[in-house]
């Protein structure tokens, strides 16, 4: 059976709560919804229960899969903190929503103000919902505004990935 996770980083808190639970889904709803009420003082039930089977996700080995699919953005901004404000805005407005596994954005050392993120999905379909997501299109919107030019975007399908 496929690992699944649940991450309270994929949750806006006023805690900041970064723990993340792995295991079987049973294993892993029984031990979240513990952790809920425990640590953040929700009360079990039918409402809490939902919404954890929502934020469930498949469990990473930290490898990205033969298959999956990559976005890489490159960008130019003075405004870099704005626009990491921007991007932690969205992951709230979108929430449990977000296809996207994971993203790294890296400043180009060699070039003032020029940056690449990489973002990682499953696979395309899940990265063409992440897109669809009025969340991302208000999102989108403001970061053009902040990128002292059109962003280029580069999409891939990952087709082998190695640990050294």
């Amino acid at each position: 059976m496929t690992r699944m996770m649940i991450d309270c980083r994929d949750v806006p808190s006023e805690s900041g709560c970064t723990l993340t639970i792995a295991g079987e889904p049973d294993e892993v709803l029984r031990a979240a919804a513990a952790h809920a009420v425990d640590v953040h003082g929700h009360a079990d039930g039918e409402e809490l229960r939902n919404g954890l089977r929502e934020a469930l996700r498949e469990a990473s080995d930290g490898l990205t899969p033969a298959g999956a699919f990559i976005q890489v953005i490159e960008f130019r901004t003075r405004r870099i903190d704005e626009f990491d404000d921007v991007t932690r805005q969205w992951a709230d407005a979108i929430g449990p929503a977000r296809t996207a596994r994971w993203d790294i954005t890296g400043a180009d050392l060699d070039e003032a103000d020029s940056y690449l993120q990489i973002v990682e999905f499953p696979d395309r379909a899940a990265a063409m919902s992440n897109s669809d997501h009025p969340a991302t299109s208000a999102f989108a919107d403001r970061l053009r505004k902040l990128c002292d030019s059109d962003p280029t975007f580069h999409n891939l399908e990952v087709h082998q990935s190695t640990v050294f």
